[in-house]
């Protein structure tokens, strides 16, 4: 199966099939327009979101879903692999050294954050997933008040009733084999769609392969008008070699290289994850409902470093449960929803020598016990939303968001060292939030939004750097204030969105890097984010059978310390670590005689500040992708389509993730660049056959 068995099918897509809504609906270009104008908010009632549809996918590679994250505003993925990303809102998690947190990912409706609240954009394949929903900041309340926001996950269903097979194949630069199957189905009560994807590549650098297998079952089955059952399992294993970050001397001599101790050792990490979730709605009347979610996932991750072997099992579960509904208030329909969530999880992580330097030149060797460790988490939150509209135009809803988090740490290899188990147990916080809207018309409206938002310590950043745990590391706090605008002009040709906020944060978390593999926090201060977004898109017809759609989204920022004080340093008004000041993406979407398109993208990221002092700051850079397809319907039922991209047309050397105050151990320079990969090209061949 890894070295496709079904080769034959390698020229296959899935174009989902004919939908009562739109005729013909078969093709590829037409499936894009279809589900762009399908997306649909989970975020509930007015809350501002971001959906990012089949529309932007299509500007970039099937091999990750990094590039059309960042094509939003204020949201940007540091990423040093494939299996390497750092997801940052309005500068939230920039500090974060490696992985993501300060937010909350779910798929569908069931969280995919682990208890000590890191989430892994990198396990999902974004050729199963129909949209991506970004929530802004904490004013979800029914995802989480994290400080960073909340991510959404949907993954692609069938259209209309309909049966459909599809692949697409890819092939490109470094080795690049990718390949989607797709089977979807819908005949009005069962909806059944089953992906299985894989994907391998050498990766630009040295020491960087990677391999991933994936298999995605999403059905529900209506069980009557008021009931309907869904189930769900998402099973990824991917190995991915890790070349690690480059000092400056290293990455400008040579970005292609790995870390010398990273490359001798092979090192590498193994992950194994399930998700296994089951869900059942019931509409009690036309105004009330609920939706209800148990869920199980299993990650079984090995990382060897040079300096070391970690080895991980994490079990979680948990229910999430959801009732909505409406009443009449001053002539019109108010809107609420309540519920609830529990998620718990076992964390057993072991580590062990690595006796690479004794193998004879085959990389890392597990050696002896170094560590036993296990760690029992917990957290609930239980939340409720009003949107009260005052007229037709002016509304407001109120939102509540308690959370609870619990931490029951034991050192199974140190057990007679006072501390050195210990429980953590977070006061219950309560995380309020207002949002107002009002409509102008139509197509312009203006929102304000005022609320709360927290961000729970790590385990590592809950320990001293004698390994104990430190009662005293507090939750970071914070207040969000944002103010917005959308509307359309030219009968909605024209669209536009633009937003400015403040987010003051308190009880900074602070990584301290103290060895090449330890790492401890501490409460350091506050920052103030202010920032400025702006979304612009424009859709011109020129002809029934040409049309262009150019965009540009900005993103300014002034992020900085308002209070950091760090031993005898006094870092106070410095800008944040790790924020750029500026990013632009902007590109232009041709769509010719319904055949064929070719969607150019630009994206501009100024220097980023390095270390706390500001005393270093990486380059700024401007990287330019490109991609065309085109399609072709052989009969009703076959259509088939090929597509060719390059991803870093001009050329450029950059670092497309960078590492904050890093530090060089035994006399070695400090490693602060991952670099982003040179020129490369990919194509696609696709079929769609319909039922």
């Amino acid at each position: 199966m890894r070295h496709f068995i079904l080769i034959f099918l390698c020229s296959i897509q899935l174009i989902d099939a004919q939908d009562p809504v739109k005729k013909d609906s078969i093709t590829q270009l037409d499936e894009v327009i279809l589900l762009d104008a399908l997306k649909k908010k989970n975020a509930t009632g007015i809350t501002p979101s971001e959906v990012i549809s089949a529309k932007v996918f299509q500007n970039y590679s099937p091999v990750s879903m990094v590039s059309a994250i960042n094509q939003v505003p204020g949201v940007f993925i540091f990423s040093g692999a494939l299996n390497t990303n750092r997801i940052t809102v309005r500068g939230i998690g920039a500090r974060t050294l490696f992985g993501t947190d300060k937010l909350r990912m779910y798929y569908e409706d069931i969280p995919v954050t682990d208890g000590s609240g890191f989430s892994s954009i990198e396990q999902y394949d974004l050729e199963n997933l129909s949209q991506i929903e970004i929530i802004k900041g904490p004013k979800g309340t029914s995802y989480g008040s994290n400080l960073g926001g909340a991510i959404i996950l949907s993954p692609k269903k069938a259209l209309g009733r309909s049966t459909n097979f599809s692949n697409n194949f890819t092939a490109g630069s470094f080795g690049l084999l990718k390949n989607n199957l797709s089977f979807n189905h819908y005949d009005g009560k069962l909806r059944l769609g089953l992906q299985y994807g894989h994907m391998e590549t050498d990766g630009y650098r040295q020491n960087s392969n990677f391999e991933r297998d994936g298999m995605l079952l999403n059905a529900s089955y209506q069980l009557n008008a008021r009931g309907k059952i869904s189930f769900l399992v998402n099973h990824i294993d991917f190995t991915a070699q890790i070349p690690s970050s480059l000092g400056e001397t290293a990455f400008s001599e040579d970005p292609q290289q790995a870390t010398f101790t990273w490359r001798v050792s092979q090192g590498f990490e193994d992950n194994n994850s399930t998700l296994v979730g089951f869900s059942y709605a019931h509409k009690f009347n036309e105004k009330f409902k609920n939706t209800t979610s148990i869920f199980y996932n299993y990650l079984d991750k090995t990382e060897a470093a040079p300096f070391g072997i970690l080895d991980e099992i994490t079990k979680g579960f948990g229910f999430r449960t959801r009732f909505s509904g409406a009443f009449n208030f001053l002539e019109n329909n108010a809107d609420y929803s309540f519920g609830a969530e529990l998620f718990k999880d076992e964390y057993d992580w072991d580590r062990f020598d690595n006796l690479w330097e004794d193998n004879n030149g085959n990389g890392s060797l597990k050696g002896v016990y170094t560590g036993r460790n296990k760690e029992f988490r917990s957290q609930w939150n239980a939340f409720g939303t009003l949107v009260l509209p005052f007229s037709s135009k002016f509304s407001a809803q109120f939102g509540l968001n308690i959370n609870k988090t619990q931490y029951d740490y034991r050192d199974l290899f140190n057990s007679g060292i006072e501390n050195k188990s210990a429980e953590r147990n977070f006061k219950a916080i309560l995380l309020p939030s207002l949002n107002l809207e009002y409509v102008f018309s139509e197509n312009q409206k203006v929102y304000a939004n005022v609320s709360r938002g927290f961000s729970n310590p790590t385990l590592e950043e809950t320990l001293t750097p004698d390994g104990v745990v430190n009662p005293d590391i507090a939750q970071e706090t914070g207040t969000n204030y944002e103010l917005g605008t959308s509307f359309s002009l030219d009968d909605r040709r024209f669209n536009v969105n633009l937003s400015i906020y403040q987010m003051n944060i308190k009880n900074l978390l602070v990584g301290e890097r103290i060895d090449e593999d330890q790492f401890v926090g501490k409460n350091a201060g506050k920052t103030r984010h202010r920032g400025l977004e702006i979304g612009l898109n424009y859709t011109w017809t020129i002809s029934k059978n040409f049309q262009l759609s150019p965009f540009v989204n900005y993103t300014l920022t002034d992020h900085s310390f308002v209070e950091f004080i760090d031993e005898e340093d006094d870092f106070s008004g410095n800008q944040l670590t790790g924020v750029p000041k500026q990013r632009r993406t902007s590109g232009i979407q041709m769509r010719l005689f319904e055949n064929f398109y070719w969607n150019t993208t630009h994206a501009h990221v100024s220097e980023i500040p390095l270390t706390d002092a500001g005393n270093l700051f990486s380059e700024p850079y401007t990287v330019f992708n490109t991609r065309m397809g085109y399609l072709k319907k052989l009969s009703d039922k076959f259509t088939i389509g090929v597509d060719f991209g390059i991803n870093n047309l001009l050329d450029t050397v950059y670092a497309q993730s960078v590492l904050i105050n890093t530090q060089g151990f035994g006399g070695r320079e400090p490693r602060y660049f991952y670099p982003g990969d040179k020129r490369n090209f990919y194509g696609s061949i696709r079929l769609g056959y319909q039922l």
